[in-house]
């Protein structure tokens, strides 16, 4: 199977080339689009579209994509299954599954369950879920906010503790409090 031949595309084609061409190719052939078709031509559209899956896969991933690309011009013939494999969409991964229920095909393309959480006093596997938690892109968001505000109360702070020692040379802040009082008396008395 040519992967590019399945997305209609040329050898050169951009990721994005290859992103719109999976796009058009899920739309035309996704098994929901023809859950109400025959048979035969759902079970045709569900090869194309894992087909398509599989192309897409393969042809996103640069260094897979290379590895594709030299087997083709060695001449060798790429059998999907060496391409694919590993890949959400292969048929020997879990994640394509056409289990029936009540009569009616679910399908589960690409997304994987998560790992079962780690035995109790595990330390590698409690580092590891730890990791997984802190990683998230909003944890790591508001972390990064976070640094920025305590950044800035520290460089407010240090400002101001600068201005006060160019203004109040040689002062503790005790003495200039007296100071002040100092002045205030000498107000309140002309």
């Amino acid at each position: 199977m040519d992967h590019y031949r399945t997305l209609g595309l040329n050898r050169g084609a951009t990721k994005e080339e290859i992103k719109e061409a999976f796009r058009r190719s899920a739309l035309q052939f996704h098994p929901d689009r023809h859950a109400q078709s025959s048979e035969d031509l759902r079970e045709a559209a569900s090869l194309k579209f894992k087909q398509a899956s599989e192309a897409y896969e393969v042809l996103l991933d640069d260094r897979r994509r290379a590895d594709y690309d030299s087997a083709c011009r060695g001449g060798a013939r790429p059998s999907s299954d060496r391409w694919s494999r590993g890949g959400p969409f292969s048929s020997s991964s879990s994640s394509y599954s056409s289990e029936h229920y009540g009569g009616r095909r679910q399908y589960d393309y690409g997304y994987r369950r998560p790992p079962p959480p780690p035995p109790p006093g595990d330390r590698v596997g409690a580092a590891a879920m730890l990791f997984r938690l802190i990683t998230p892109r909003g944890f790591l968001v508001g972390m990064a906010f976070a640094s920025v505000l305590l950044g800035g109360a520290v460089v407010v702070e240090r400002s101001m503790e600068t201005i006060w020692k160019m203004n109040n040379s040689g002062k503790s802040f005790e003495e200039a409090m007296e100071s002040i009082e100092q002045i205030k008396a000498q107000k309140e008395n002309n």
